[in-house]
């Protein structure tokens, strides 16, 4: 089992397969490469994985994963 977590895209470096991004995933931002999604623009919501965007999502998807992986940490932190 893998898992991405959306963030937003606030800055972008860099050209071709040597573009990256800064990702803000609710506070805590991150290098994230965009070799697998080059349509990827400044303000996009994006899943990433181990470092990779792999794909551009809308902003609703985003929140909506983010308050699923709330409920899990909140489900699991009762345990």
């Amino acid at each position: 089992m893998c898992l991405a977590v959306p963030g937003r895209i606030t800055e972008i470096v860099g050209e071709g397969e040597l573009r990256k991004a800064r990702v803000d995933f609710g506070g805590v931002a991150r290098e994230v490469s965009l070799v697998f999604v080059p349509e990827a623009d400044l303000g996009d919501h994006v899943m990433v994985h181990v470092g990779f965007a792999i794909s551009v999502i809308d902003e609703e998807s985003a929140r909506a994963t983010l308050a699923a992986l709330r409920e899990l940490e909140a489900g699991d932190a009762s345990r």
